[in-house]
């Protein structure tokens, strides 16, 4: 049988109206010519370029103006330099405009409506597939790698370096711990920001239920110890899986109910991913259905 639709999932509760900021805000962030060149595009994975300036043809009239151009790109050029290929890509295609502020939903278990599990001693983990506690029960489905470039937009697309991020969603079948399977605790989790501003979950492909494209819900942190005391939170956002990897995994085994449920509600027409077609949410993704997949975001803030 198809599962039923959450009643009540991301679809207007008082809870969601009450706790959600505006969905959109736009810093209007003015940069220098050098690092514009350097922030240039806003999805992960694409072309770049270095946007560092160069003095070597110029002639001795503009030698001057290069130095100048070579300055402002100083810090950028420096911050990119300590960092891996993969955030030095992010950094470059930053953008301007934050991620988008979405609802945490019904289901967050961060304390602010039910279960608290920030605050349980096991949260803190990079393999979120297995419960923690009195269950040690494992989350089938295929494998996904989830990694986010939580980036500081109003310092130039820093790395948030000790920000920590906590990530939950549904099981393969739609459900989620420690409500729809209140015994359980699976498929959520806790991970501090390294220098490179990167934190990295160890997952399975989440599973599509009426009423909501398939998504992964997160919520940032300034730190690790405002994380698990359920502190103030930076940004609570959710990432929108791709058309194509959706459809590899759910005509698995397994996935059965999501393959089901999927054409029902297309992106288009999402209640939080529809307005915009989850643009600044939309992962990159890699990888097969056979051997699992991997998903990246840039997490601007």
């Amino acid at each position: 049988m198809d599962k039923k639709p959450h009643p009540n999932h991301d679809r207007g509760l008082e809870f969601d109206l009450q706790t959600m900021v505006s969905r959109r805000k736009t810093l209007g962030l003015f940069l220098g010519a050098g690092a514009v060149a350097t922030l240039a595009a806003c999805t992960p994975g694409g072309s770049t370029s270095a946007g560092t300036a160069s003095a070597t043809s110029a002639p001795a009239a503009s030698a001057a103006a290069s130095t100048a151009a070579t300055s402002a790109t100083s810090a950028a050029t420096a911050t990119q330099a300590a960092a891996t290929p993969t955030v030095t890509r992010a950094i470059a295609e930053c953008g301007a405009v934050d991620t988008p502020e979405e609802t945490g939903g019904p289901y967050p278990a961060d304390g602010s409506n039910g279960p608290d599990v920030l605050t349980a001693s096991g949260v803190v983990r990079q393999d979120i597939t297995t419960s923690f506690g009195t269950s040690t029960t494992k989350a089938e489905g295929v494998p996904l790698t989830i990694t986010l470039n939580v980036l500081d937009n109003a310092n130039g697309c820093t790395p948030l370096a000790g920000a920590a991020v906590y990530l939950w969603h549904a099981t393969r079948d739609g459900e989620y711990s420690l409500y729809d399977l209140p015994e359980e605790n699976f498929l959520r989790g806790v991970q501090e920001a390294d220098a490179n501003g990167q934190v990295t979950f160890t997952s399975i492909f989440p599973g599509a239920y009426n009423g909501r494209w398939p998504h992964i819900h997160f919520e940032v942190f300034e730190s690790m110890s405002n994380a698990t005391s359920a502190g103030q939170i930076l940004r609570t956002s959710q990432i929108a899986m791709t058309e194509a990897s959706c459809k590899e995994v759910y005509a698995t085994a397994g996935y059965e109910s999501s393959a089901r449920n999927f054409p029902n509600t297309p992106l288009a027409q999402d209640n939080v991913f529809g307005d915009d077609g989850g643009i600044h949410q939309l992962a990159t993704t890699s990888g097969s259905a056979a051997s699992g997949f991997t998903a990246a975001l840039n997490v601007t803030i």
